[in-house]
């Protein structure tokens, strides 16, 4: 597909934070979390106008580019001309949170068969993993209401998701916030490693579950673990690696 660049449209940093957005998009693909064209990953551009990036609706996550992401306003309004549509459910979640979260830069929502499982089971994550440890101190859930295309809807996810980082959403999938596009991507590999792992588990014998108290101080763990980077710790690594395999990502 040819897209024509809008690199001399916009400024340095939208186009940095482009072409992070399409890496994302390109890695959730490589590590086959997508579901066809029906999940996204959104970032809000800095500014006062309150400005996100999403992804054009109709192409797979591997097709991506930084030039094809769609710059919408708080109404779903295009503020770049597209020629590609916003998905309306999509757009109802992320800009949701979005609305909620000053501190949250990305928004990455999946729809992977581990994480509609576990979503799917009343107990929700257990305790059973290193893994979700990570997840166990910053999770809230969110009752599934149908497709999510209604306003009213939103105070709901909301007011369930509070200062979390972690959403189940029931019935439905998984949902990570993130104050970088790095952090929501590493918060996902987590959640989703996390309920895979949680299925592997309880296909065996008995579950033995992590000590809460282990839960309760995983916060230092998690610092001290990256370094006090987070998500930008193994970003430079992912990019390295999804350079190997395909750079058009950057266009």
């Amino acid at each position: 597909m040819h897209i024509p660049s809008v690199k001399d449209q916009v400024s340095a940093e939208e186009w940095q934070l482009r072409v992070d957005l399409a890496a994302c998009y390109r890695l959730v693909a490589a590590y086959g979390w997508s579901d066809l064209v029906f999940t996204h990953i959104s970032a809000r551009i800095p500014g006062p106008e309150h400005h996100f990036l999403i992804n054009p609706y109709g192409l797979m996550f591997d097709e991506i580019t930084a030039s094809s992401l769609v710059k919408v306003d708080q109404q779903c309004n295009k503020v770049i001309d597209s020629p590609f549509p916003v998905n309306p459910a999509g757009f109802v979640i992320h800009s949701a949170v979005h609305a909620a979260r000053e501190d949250v830069q990305c928004v990455l929502h999946t729809h992977t068969r581990a994480g509609v499982a576990v979503s799917a089971q009343k107990c929700g994550v257990l305790p059973l993993s290193q893994q979700s440890t990570f997840v166990l101190a910053s999770l809230a859930y969110h009752d599934y209401e149908g497709v999510a295309f209604r306003e009213d809807e939103k105070p709901r996810l909301q007011a369930d998701m509070g200062q979390a980082n972690f959403l189940m959403l029931r019935n439905h999938g998984l949902l990570t916030a993130g104050k970088s596009i790095a952090d929501a991507f590493l918060s996902m590999y987590t959640f989703e490693a996390t309920c895979q792992i949680q299925l592997a588990a309880q296909a065996g014998g008995e579950l033995v579950h992590v000590n809460p108290l282990i839960v309760k101080g995983v916060s230092e763990a998690m610092r001290v673990q990256t370094g006090g980077l987070g998500g930008a710790f193994v970003w430079p690594s992912l990019i390295r690696k999804l350079d190997r395999m395909d750079e058009s990502y950057k266009l």
